[in-house]
């Protein structure tokens, strides 16, 4: 059985055998060491050579198959699915035509020279305060020498943490010393809070769209994802409140000022109903603070974590990727005290502790006060390009794409009149030199086929006209191209 030959299950693990197996067989594939359309082995084999029953091989078979992992021929047996070997591709690192769809969809694209990048939400290295980190770095070096490149304790470097207690409460949020655990990454934050939250087959329930990271992080632990529709001022609340009750989730994954990926903010109202809905149902909310610091127009950009009060609900996760600089990896989140330990061991058995070296440079650069400074000039800079952003949208998309306006954040979310692909247009874009992002990759089926998002992060001013022309002209075109398909009404009249 080749590959199968190192799969090893326990009994006394305390997790069912059929989802040991499942995550086994899954490994395999992200690992790519399964071949597309490669046979898996017969149920009564595979059962007989692991010592288990034939049902215990037919249950994690059918995980597999409701992932999509895997396929079934009727009369023939189940197949590794040629499609999902993608993952092999991602978690090996491993570089296929990235300008394809089939690679934007795993999270890259490839930018080709003189592109307009309207798909990235990853701040232009341009707008990174390489000086004075570069200070902050030498700095460090000059006063711990060898010791800035020790292991630092995985809940993370004390001084940062405390550094951070003084950063929180100018958004209001008051924390205490233990509750704040260094991650390398919001994504890392979403991952050991899905990893230290979730069981197999637990529920989350998520804004939709969402942003995909997220959506990855609670499919690899076997989670059932729930989505609920956003409305212009936030999540719906009343199908959230029916989805809680019938569901029951382990926790809410929610972003609630500049959303990723339609930009929207919730009102206060909102937030403050959340809020009483999660103490009615005794239920979590995991917050990712995607970009609240970038407010240019929101009367109100108040977090769930600082109108959780006494502290008991909110999973805060904080990046510096968006703010800062993405290669930096650092960011943190603060929680609730019944999680200190269970996210601690997450975090340790993800990586054991951060870069202890940027957290000593990071922790100079926040005393020191220079991050005020940054986030500001970056706030004038993305404030001149969303403004340059709202008026060439308004001036030339056609007037069927329906869009929302965001207050703040980088990105900006699209609807196509019906017929029209976002994926044509993305293929399309891309012949041209534009990128941007079909909105496909933020529905958890990924079968949406209307929405696309852009994203200012790495455009500047002077890029925009050009590439939403570009855009716009191509909206035209496809609509064209529908309506000439469209079946014309045949108008009969009588013979006189």
């Amino acid at each position: 059985m080749g590959s199968f030959d190192g799969i090893k299950l326990y009994k006394d693990k305390g997790e069912h055998l059929y989802v040991q197996l499942y995550k086994a067989i899954k490994e395999l594939i992200v690992k790519g060491e399964l071949n597309n359309d490669e046979k898996l082995p017969p149920i009564r084999k595979l059962a007989k050579k692991l010592k288990v029953n034939n049902v215990t091989v037919v249950n994690a078979y059918h995980i597999l198959e409701q992932e999509g992992l895997v396929y079934k021929k009727i009369g023939s047996g189940t197949y590794v699915s040629p499609d999902l070997l993608a993952y092999a591709y991602e978690e090996r690192g491993v570089s296929n035509n990235l300008g394809s769809l089939s690679f934007i969809e795993q999270g890259q694209i490839q930018i080709q020279k003189n592109m307009i990048n309207f798909a990235s939400a990853t701040p232009m290295s341009e707008l990174f305060p390489v000086g004075d980190f570069k200070q902050a770095l030498n700095e460090v070096l000059d006063r711990d020498g060898g010791h800035a490149f020790d292991y630092q304790e995985s809940r993370g470097y004390f001084p940062l943490r405390k550094a951070l207690i003084e950063y929180v409460e100018e958004y209001n949020i008051f924390a205490n010393i233990d509750s704040i655990q260094i991650i390398s990454g919001a994504q890392q934050g979403i991952d050991i809070a899905a990893k230290a939250l979730l069981n197999y087959d637990d529920v989350v329930i998520i804004e939709s769209p969402s942003y995909t990271g997220a959506i990855a992080s609670f499919k690899s632990r076997g989670a059932k994802i729930i989505d609920v529709k956003l409305l212009d001022d936030g999540i719906d609340i009343e199908d959230l409140d029916k989805k809680i009750r019938i569901f029951k989730p382990k926790f809410l994954y929610l972003m609630p000022n500049f959303q990723n990926p339609t930009g929207i903010s919730y009102s206060r109202d909102k937030k403050e109903k959340i809020i009483e809905l999660c103490k009615q149902h005794k239920i979590y909310i995991v917050e990712d603070d995607y970009l609240s610091d970038l407010n240019f127009y929101s009367k109100d950009n108040a977090t769930l974590k600082s109108l959780d009060i006494n502290n008991e609900l909110v999973i805060y996760v904080k990046s510096f990727s968006k703010i800062f600089m993405p290669g930096l990896r650092l960011g943190f989140l603060i929680a609730p005290p019944i999680f200190y330990e269970h996210l601690l061991l997450a975090k340790h058995s993800s990586d054991i502790s951060t870069s202890g070296l940027l957290q000593r440079a990071l922790e100079i650069y926040f005393t020191k006060g220079t991050w005020k400074d940054h986030i500001e000039y970056m706030g004038e800079k993305y404030k001149d390009v969303f403004d340059v952003m709202l008026k060439n949208i308004k001036k030339y998309m056609p007037s069927q794409v329906d869009f929302i306006y965001p207050q703040g954040g980088v990105n900006f979310w699209f609807k196509l009149p019906k017929g029209v692909s976002s994926k044509n247009l993305y293929e399309t874009a891309i012949k041209k030199n534009v990128a941007i992002a079909p909105g496909n990759l933020f529905f958890v089926h990924q079968n949406d086929d209307r929405h696309f998002r852009l994203s200012i992060a790495s455009v500047d001013s002077d890029e925009v006209e050009h590439g939403i022309i570009i855009i716009s002209n191509i909206i035209r075109d496809l609509i064209e191209v529908k309506n000439d398909g469209e079946v014309k009404e045949e108008v009969y009249r009588p013979i006189l």
